[in-house]
């Protein structure tokens, strides 16, 4: 095989059409939308490789308030793999990563292998569930606690919860889902004070639920179910902590099917793990 000649350089707007083209043909999850928010932020990282003028890999890091980089959309065009293109762009976001305390990411199985190469460790698992058309509505909870929408007052609160849960600061990324796609938000309130809440947002195959952050199974189950009535005869996909069990279970009666499972991995320490018992959908593995 001859090897082609590639050079790495920042990620532009310009890139988009490129980037979605690599998504797409995996069969990928992502809108425009998605990869521009990757780019609005200038303390995120995103890299292209080019070969003749042709983006042929991508690879993103969020960065979460300088407390935790997420790496993701780590893509090769199917020509120009095995010529160590995802090696090269992985190498250079490390090393700009340096000062990070913590890097973390959600792998594949074929992925976890490599990324144990470059010293992650794996954390915990992360099933990818899919309904290609929604219609077995559950039942109406018998809670007289029901999840209400979203309003502005609430936005620093729900912050403030994730932070705790997730283990760093994602208000771009809350704000941006609250604003971008405001029917897919929920709070869900106790003693008048937000215990949980549901975030979403459309994509490119299946519309996506998560963040669901709530303080039990009980009330996830609650926020979901109101999620799910919005999306009668839709596609959706969900991405569920392994433990949940009886979440799980409970999606699999209602017609969702496990597509495959991440692996969360982390590198350096895993200084920030948040509050994984509060965690029950993540908002995609290129998000965490």
């Amino acid at each position: 095989m001859i090897k082609t000649a590639f050079i790495l350089r920042p990620m532009q707007l310009s890139d988009i059409g490129s980037a979605m083209k690599l998504s797409n043909a995996e069969g990928w999850n992502q809108t425009e939308k998605d990869w521009k928010l990757f780019l609005v932020n200038p303390g995120n990282i995103c890299m292209v490789a080019e070969s003749d003028n042709r983006v042929i890999g991508t690879t993103t890091a969020i960065n979460y308030s300088n407390q935790v980089a997420w790496i993701g959309m780590v893509l090769v065009d199917t020509e120009y793999r095995g010529q160590g293109v995802s090696k090269s762009l992985l190498t250079t976001i490390f090393k700009k990563l340096e000062s990070c305390k913590s890097v973390k990411l959600d792998a594949t199985p074929a992925g976890q292998q490599v990324y144990k190469k470059f010293d992650f460790k794996d954390e915990y698992l992360v099933a990818r569930m899919t309904n290609s058309l929604m219609k077995n509505l559950p039942l109406d909870d018998d809670s007289d606690i029901l999840p209400k929408p979203i309003q502005q007052k609430h936005i620093q609160e729900i912050i403030a919860l994730d932070e705790t849960t997730f283990g760093a600061n994602r208000a771009q990324l809350i704000k941006y889902l609250v604003r971008e796609y405001p029917d897919k938000g929920m709070v869900l309130k106790r003693n008048n004070r937000i215990t949980g809440f549901a975030l979403g947002r459309d994509g490119n195959k299946y519309h996506q639920i998560g963040p669901v952050v709530a303080s039990n199974s009980g009330d996830a189950r609650i926020l979901i179910t109101k999620a799910l009535k919005k999306l009668v005869n839709q596609p959706i996909v969900v991405d569920v902590l392994r433990d949940k069990e009886d979440l799980l279970d409970w999606l699999s009666s209602i017609g969702f099917i496990e597509q495959r499972y991440f692996i969360r991995m982390y590198k350096k320490e895993n200084t920030l793990p948040g509050i994984t018992s509060n965690q029950y959908l993540i908002c995609g593995p290129e998000f965490g």
